[in-house]
């Protein structure tokens, strides 16, 4: 069976800088596919090597069989990308938008499945507005209708909900989750570990250019599963200092080996006078498997934070 996406051996360098480093995996057809890694991880490089957008310096990517490189316009006909930057035409309205989008791949009376998507993205009530009337967020909703315009069936999709508010966030994987249904593939990178804990079939995990982790989630957070003690308090006791997996003001992110240990944690901090303002018990998640294994201490911002960064 064909794959819908296939990097074999792909490397790229800027100057001094190793983005990509010998990557190599594929992706099923009807797959939901995650990408994740820090900042500077070579994610959205390899999304443009995928794209055509950059060129390999050695190795091969391959969309639905199509060589990126050799057989560019069947491998571009076959996919749609959102991506991160959000550029537009100022002196079109959305509708034209996507219409313009459509013809460069040579399709005509598309007004009903444009409607569909003007739907599912919230944009009805703005489809003759001018593009650059529209708030940041609505622009990042019509780079999405433009990357759906064609029907492509695999969709990449690089950090979509970046800056748009919760109600568009539910609405879009409501339609993209469909989509996926219904056979198309789709590639996601994203910030936000719970959309990818929530929605992704097997993730790969990038640092500085190379994969350190690919599997199926489940598969990934096995071998890291254990307890973890959230702790609101004044301080830690001393002796679990070395337990202590993060910390912010005066919540401290504990890590437990099982749920037997709470006892011992709850009698250290009656031995030191500590007193518990509040405690909670939590699952490993995706998180911290991620911090783990890219090493990055990067801090990923809760939803309603990075919510703001944009309109």
């Amino acid at each position: 069976m064909t794959c819908a996406v296939e990097f074999q051996a792909v490397s790229r360098r800027f100057g001094e800088l190793q983005a990509l480093d010998d990557i190599s995996f594929q992706i099923a057809p009807g797959e939901f596919f995650g990408l994740l890694g820090p900042n500077g991880a070579g994610k959205t490089t390899l999304i443009s090597v995928l794209g055509g957008l950059v060129r390999p310096d050695s190795g091969r990517a391959f969309v639905m069989g199509h060589d990126v490189t050799t057989d560019y316009l069947n491998s571009r006909r076959s996919l749609g990308v959102v991506p991160q930057e959000v550029v537009f035409d100022p002196f079109l309205t959305v509708r034209e938008t996507l219409r313009f989008q459509a013809g460069y791949f040579g399709l005509r009376r598309v007004d009903d499945w444009i409607d569909e998507i003007l739907h599912h993205l919230s944009l009805t009530d703005k489809a003759d507005k001018n593009m650059r009337t529209l708030s940041g967020g609505m622009k990042r909703r019509v780079l999405v209708g433009q990357a759906l315009v064609h029907k492509p069936p695999v969709i990449v999709l690089d950090e979509p909900t970046a800056g748009v508010d919760v109600e568009l966030r539910h609405a879009l994987w409501a339609f993209i989750s469909r989509l996926n249904k219904e056979g198309h593939t789709i590639l996601l990178t994203t910030h936000y570990l719970q959309e990818a804990e929530t929605l992704c079939d097997r993730i790969a995990m990038l640092k500085l250019g190379r994969v350190v982790a690919l599997d199926h989630k489940q598969k990934l957070l096995s071998p890291f599963e254990m307890m973890m003690v959230r702790l609101t308090a004044a301080r830690v006791p001393v002796s679990w200092l070395p337990r202590l997996r993060g910390a912010e003001g005066q919540s401290f992110l504990i890590e437990l080996k099982s749920l037997d240990e709470l006892e011992a944690l709850l009698a250290a901090l009656r031995a030191d006078n500590i007193a518990i303002k509040d405690l909670q018990v939590e699952q490993t998640d995706l998180e911290q498997v991620f911090l783990r294994l890219t090493g990055s201490g990067e801090a990923l911002l809760p939803t309603e934070i990075r919510q703001g960064e944009s309109s």
